[in-house]
């Protein structure tokens, strides 16, 4: 009778053993997560890498704080294709990147985590949890101003290009403008995952006309991620974009006129706000 009741003592003190550890996630975003947990992480493209990042710090089961108590964390059961570097080990933070497969068709995915006390020195074994994330290509918002511009010829206008990445991933954006033949060039960006951020894009045509051109932003990792947006820019000689192209440095005059251009670069921006 008595060693019946001391077996499910001991099972009792495992489990409690067991579940008092914890793993703190950072990135993507703050969460605490036990043995068996679940995380949904979010949406990544196709082709881009996101991470995994977490404390190494945790706590036994008399809930003793041991601050190096993971030692490393990896990933198991990746889809085939997919992509992984684990961790360092015996850092502050454990950061796993996974990578998806280039060409994953658009769904939601899982694999495991597996975070681990090396040799079980501190009495903590591993901790698993299951990570599901949703790959699709449409991991971020774009929003373009002005769309309607009016210039000199080969006088350059600043186009606001706001990209909101709504995605887990930090991947690199290019942003593109296509249809002005006088300008083709990429600038490479960074919106991180979780935020928006405006980035001032230049263009401009030598040719008087007016055209129709398309703001590209496509992910560096993949050209399957990707928005536009249409702009009209109206390349024309007129006393306003004349005077304005004087205070962008376009045009060339002797030097002794220098007093007046600085006039009649103050009537164009006078012209701005009437």
């Amino acid at each position: 009778m008595r060693l019946l009741y001391i077996v499910p003592v001991m099972l009792l003190s495992m489990a409690a053993m067991a579940s008092a550890a914890y793993i703190n996630i950072v990135e993507p975003y703050n969460a605490t997560l036990y043995n068996n947990g679940t995380i949904y992480l979010g949406k990544v493209g196709p082709g881009q890498p996101f991470y995994i990042t977490a404390e190494s710090a945790t706590a036994n089961a008399s809930g003793t704080i041991i601050q190096r108590g993971w030692n490393q964390m990896y990933a198991s059961g990746l889809p085939q294709g997919w992509v992984v570097s684990n961790s360092s080990i015996y850092s502050k933070y454990l950061s796993v990147k996974v990578t998806p497969y280039a060409n994953a068709p658009n769904g939601t995915y899982q694999f495991k985590i597996i975070a681990q006390n090396f040799g079980n020195y501190s009495k903590l074994g591993s901790i698993e949890f299951t990570a599901y994330v949703n790959v699709t290509p449409n991991v971020f918002a774009l929003s373009v101003s002005p769309t309607n511009i009016s210039v000199g010829p080969g006088q350059p206008a600043s186009i606001q290009v706001t990209i909101n990445n709504t995605g887990v991933s930090d991947s690199p954006f290019y942003i593109t403008a296509k249809g002005l033949p006088a300008w083709n060039s990429s600038m490479e960006v960074i919106a991180l995952h979780d935020t928006s951020k405006s980035f001032s894009y230049p263009v401009y045509e030598d040719e008087p006309g007016l055209y129709t051109a398309t703001m590209y932003v496509s992910s560096v990792a993949s050209p399957l991620i990707h928005k536009e947006s249409s702009i009209s820019l109206l390349v024309q000689a007129s006393v306003p974009n004349d005077y304005s192209a004087i205070g962008s440095g376009s045009v060339a005059f002797p030097i002794i006129y220098e007093p007046a251009y600085a006039v009649m670069y103050f009537i164009r921006l006078l012209f701005s706000y009437v």
